[in-house]
């Protein structure tokens, strides 16, 4: 592999995943762990990801989630994968996100999405207004932006503390249109491929093709979000990936069943038809030992010129999820 992808980043996704048999609190617990985890395995950042009325998911208050794994690691970025800005007004994130750069500078990411992380009543309690809020995305981002600029750059309304903190943003997306947006503003672009792969090469191309380099950027930055299922042999990690099978199942199904522990085998947990729906679903799913992983991500990798690499791992038994990054990052480090 060329010399550009020898130290590639590589970062985690955290959605918070409540498991069987354990609590929301268990989840924190989980969370904060693995976080640190991570940055001792020199992990770039860690993001957690926005989701409202899923039982099975405790990431619902992010920005507080964001504070308590800042306060309990030293280095590590930390940040939202995402924001779903259309939740909540730019000033509101702009205070929440300045008053963390403030209290962690230089630690602070804030990835911003255009969905709301929920179901469309849900997303009207959140809003409390029959505005479709989404199409007002662009305009929000660049508000938002200007709140966290200093004092000179702004109008009336100020975001305190936020104001001159310059939080980096990212752009979240899962289509073209993400990616035409994050090419006009000049901002980073991280793309959702573990759950919604299909538009994935044509948006890289598109943000690439139409990137202006801004105040933020000078060149593109793509990041890419796969599933990753390492083990210390291939057959331990076709074991553990029932649980993250599982878990794509329930979105395919609507249920709302806990993290699962992992099973021998899928036959008869699922029809062909909700089988085909998950594999399309998380299609790029990286799954086996250290040599099968790096064997799979180095092609990918390098067809996509992939600039950083972030994982989700649905995985169990933590201990074996936090052995599933250590593999992941050496694979990484040996392309």
């Amino acid at each position: 592999m060329n010399q550009k992808h020898t130290s590639m980043p590589v970062s985690i996704l955290d959605l918070v995943p409540i498991r069987e048999g354990f609590t929301a609190k268990d989840a924190f617990d989980d969370m904060v762990g693995l976080a640190r985890h991570a940055e001792k395995l020199g992990y770039r950042r860690f993001w957690l990801s926005e989701h409202h009325n899923t039982p099975t998911l405790a990431s619902s208050a992010t920005s507080i989630l964001i504070s308590k794994v800042l306060d309990h690691t030293e280095k590590i970025e930390v940040g939202s994968g995402g924001i779903m800005l259309p939740n909540h007004t730019p000033l509101v994130v702009a205070e929440q996100f300045g008053t963390l750069a403030t209290m962690y500078p230089g630690r602070v990411n804030l990835g911003l999405g255009r969905a709301p992380g929920t179901d469309m009543q849900t997303a009207h309690a959140l809003r409390r207004t029959t505005q479709e809020t989404a199409y007002a995305f662009p305009q929000d981002v660049v508000e938002l932006q200007n709140y966290l600029k200093p004092i000179e750059h702004q109008s009336m309304v100020h975001a305190y503390p936020g104001v001159g903190t310059e939080v980096p943003i990212f752009i979240l997306g899962s289509s073209t249109s993400s990616a035409q947006l994050a090419a006009r503003l000049g901002l980073p672009y991280a793309f959702a491929a573990h759950f919604a792969p299909q538009q994935l090469k044509e948006a890289l191309r598109i943000y690439r093709d139409h990137f202006q380099p801004s105040e933020y950027l000078e060149e593109p930055y793509v990041i890419v979000c796969v599933n990753a299922v390492a083990a210390e042999t291939n057959e331990e990690a076709r074991k553990l990936v029932t649980s993250s099978q599982m878990f794509y199942l329930n979105v395919v199904r609507g249920t709302k069943n806990l993290l699962q522990p992992p099973v021998d085998s899928m036959d008869g947990k699922w029809s062909l038809y909700e089988e085909n729906v998950a594999r399309n679903m998380s299609q790029y799913t990286f799954i086996g030992d250290r040599e099968t992983v790096a064997s799979q991500l180095e092609p990918f990798i390098e067809e996509l010129q992939v600039d950083e690499l972030m994982a989700v791992s649905y995985i169990y038994d933590q201990e074996k999820r936090k052995r599933s990054y250590e593999i992941l990052k050496e694979a990484v480090d040996q392309l």
